[in-house]
């Protein structure tokens, strides 16, 4: 099992990182590869709508998005995490993740996906339906807690004291290792479910 956890927060060590550090912890306990890339400090603009992507099969920008694709396509799930700006995520993150998911032309299906949101205060429930958007047009089943997956802290490092916050990314750790090896011994034993042809309707004619 591997999965891929993108940290949309510009800091390195910052509350964002917390979050992710404790889902990691969880994922090695139960025999999860993990790998953290550091998404949000990074250079990434936006789609350009070129469609330059449909030809070559990658995003005509060569840049971070181009070098997780892969890696996004070898895992088993995905776990997006963003600092909360203005009741929404990171731009630099929506921008990787706008490129990502629309250049990427491999079936994404039945890959476990979970966004987490990191606040002072407001606003993480606006992000995480945000993220989570990407999920659920990809066909990939959403992982959830028992809570709204979010985090709060202030200044970097406050997010350690949020016990609540952080046991809710314990719990969503679990519950996505749990998922993703249930699905693989679903995908052994009957398949993925059939996939019809797509239809695109316009509403102008």
């Amino acid at each position: 099992m591997k999965v891929l956890m993108l940290n949309g927060s510009p800091r390195k060590n910052g509350n964002t990182a917390i979050a992710l550090q404790e889902m990691e912890k969880v994922f090695q306990e139960e025999g999860v590869e993990a790998e953290v890339i550091q998404a949000g400090n990074q250079a990434i603009r936006g789609c350009i709508a070129c469609g330059v992507c449909r030809e070559k099969g990658k995003c005509v920008f060569d840049d971070l998005v181009n070098e997780v694709a892969p890696k996004f396509e070898a895992c088993d799930g995905l776990v997006v995490a963003s600092p909360v700006y203005f009741a929404s995520a990171n731009g630099t993150l929506v921008s990787l993740l706008d490129r990502l998911f629309y250049s990427t032309r491999f079936d994404k299906r039945m890959k476990v996906g979970a966004s987490v949101a990191v606040a002072r205060r407001g606003g993480t429930s606006a992000t995480f339906d945000e993220l989570n958007k990407y999920f659920t047009i990809s066909g990939m089943p959403v992982a959830s807690s028992q809570y709204w997956n979010s985090v709060h802290g202030r200044l970097p490092g406050e997010a350690v004291q949020d016990e609540e916050g952080l046991q809710t990314m314990r719990t969503l750790a679990r519950n996505m290792t749990f998922l993703m090896k249930s699905i693989a011994l679903g995908r052994e034993a009957y398949g993925l479910p059939e996939k019809e042809a797509p239809k695109s309707t316009h509403f102008i004619r």
